[in-house]
Parts: C-alpha cells; sequence; structure tokens
C-alpha cells in the first residue's frame, strides 16, 4: 500500500519494539528490514516509550495516524492484501488522504 499513496501523501514508519532483548541491537534490525525489503525509516523503541504511550498489546500493530498525529485506525496481527482488514485499513488511507 506505501507505494501507491506515497505520492499522495502518506509516509510508512516503522517502530520496532523488541519482544526479546538481542533484538534491540540496531544492527540486527537493519539486517532483518533488507532481508524483507524494507525500506521505511523505522524508529527503535527500546524502552518501549512508544509502545506504552499507544496502549500497544499486541505484535504487529498498524496504526494509520493523521498529520495531526491523531490515530485514526489501528489493526493488531497481520494484515495480508486483500483480507477484510486489510480492505477496511486501505479505505481509511484513502478517506484521510483524501481530506489533506
Amino acid at each position: 500500500m506505501k507505494k501507491k499513496y506515497q505520492e499522495q501523501g502518506l509516509q510508512v514508519i516503522g517502530i520496532h519494539t523488541p519482544e526479546f532483548s538481542y533484538e534491540k541491537e540496531r544492527e540486527r534490525v537493519v539486517k532483518a528490514a533488507e532481508r524483507y525489503g524494507l525500506d521505511h525509516p523505522i524508529m527503535m523503541d527500546n524502552d518501549y516509550g512508544y509502545w506504552r504511550a499507544l496502549g500497544n498489546r499486541y505484535w504487529p500493530t498498524f496504526y494509520l495516524v493523521d498529520p495531526k498525529g491523531n490515530v485514526i485506525m489501528q489493526s493488531p496481527g497481520e494484515i495480508h492484501e486483500g483480507d477484510g482488514r486489510a480492505i477496511r485499513f486501505e479505505n481509511a488511507i484513502k478517506k484521510m488522504l483524501s481530506s489533506l
């Protein structure tokens, strides 16, 4: 979805909150991002500050945040193209981008 809506203003940012201590190492995160072909910025949340601020409970959780910092939608668990949650998330992205 990122590439599809990037020109309209969508910015994807990953937030890596480690489940295990070895996942706190930046180099491991960089290598994993390369392995999975991720090219968006990834923030390291080693102290769980952002995790707690969002009241997060699950890996992964996807958040749609508007330019003012308001959480428009969140979806815990994996999202796969074409499933119901992916469709709802994409519709929310379209709605948000159309209001910019």
